[in-house]
């Protein structure tokens, strides 16, 4: 890892919790999403960047590192935020921080039409109206500019996040499709407020094919999509291999049910 990296997780001014999570995310963006990125054209050097759901700034960091310039971060956590602003100023790494709700407050008018990438992970799925989320979104990328998406399918393995309440059935893939007095008996020694949020995406359940309407509902193209079996991630966490289900993802069900990652670059 590299010297930013090593300072952050040898800080006593930042918390145990804190280093993880932002490290977790930093070599997240170092290892998968700043190649993948790069790979398919949708981010160079001196790229103007911003992340929606950005949290501690993790994965931005990375691309700061890589050459991303004006880098934003809006989140509506502001603990998460500030303790972003604290490890980029630690590191001498150039990010702004702000909280914003990208569906219900407007845009400031700075950030309209500036950036050449947004990134979008694992928290479109979370936003109650994903056309307004994304037609939001478009106006803060430039004529050309492109967003990076990701979220698992809500009919996959753990599409409905049932993992995240932190008791054993809960890691059972599928358990959230069975019959809901059956679904919360299993989840209901769980943490309450990921148990709440559990329910919340039920009303959502956000799939592949409700994503793509909304992409062409808010006027965005799409210009890469993947789907994995087994995700980037899991190479990083656990030392798999990340392997596609793209070949066969237009097989009846295959993105919806196997697909534990959706991946999408769209272009405004």
């Amino acid at each position: 890892m590299t010297d930013f990296f090593n300072k952050i997780q040898n800080s006593t001014e930042i918390p145990e919790n804190y280093k993880y999570y932002w490290g977790y995310m930093y070599q997240l963006g170092v290892d998968t999403v700043v190649s993948y990125l790069k790979e398919n054209n949708a981010f160079n050097t001196g790229d103007s960047v911003a992340e929606i759901g950005s949290a501690e700034g993790g994965v931005l960091a990375a691309l700061v590192e890589q050459g991303a310039k004006n880098a934003l971060g809006t989140d509506i956590v502001e603990h998460r935020l500030e303790m972003g602003r604290k490890i980029s100023e630690l590191g001498g790494v150039d990010i702004q921080f702000a909280y914003h709700d990208i569906i219900n407050e407007d845009l400031k008018p700075e950030w309209k039409n500036a950036f050449d990438l947004v990134l979008l992970r694992d928290v479109i799925e979370h936003l109650d109206f994903t056309t307004i989320a994304l037609t939001n979104i478009r106006k803060l990328i430039k004529p050309g500019g492109f967003l990076f998406v990701t979220f698992p399918p809500y009919y996959s393995p753990f599409g409905g996040h049932q993992h995240t309440v932190g008791n054993k059935l809960g890691m059972v893939p599928y358990v959230h499709l069975l019959p809901n007095p059956l679904f919360y008996s299993f989840i209901n020694s769980g943490r309450e407020n990921d148990i709440g949020e559990v329910k919340r995406l039920q009303t959502i359940k956000l799939t592949p094919k409700k994503f793509l309407k909304s992409v062409e509902e808010s006027g965005f193209k799409v210009y890469k999509q993947d789907y994995y079996l087994l995700r980037p991630v899991f190479k990083m966490k656990f030392g798999l291999p990340t392997i596609k289900t793209t070949a066969i993802s237009g097989l009846p069900l295959v993105k919806d049910l196997f697909s534990l990652e959706a991946c999408y670059i769209l272009k405004a």
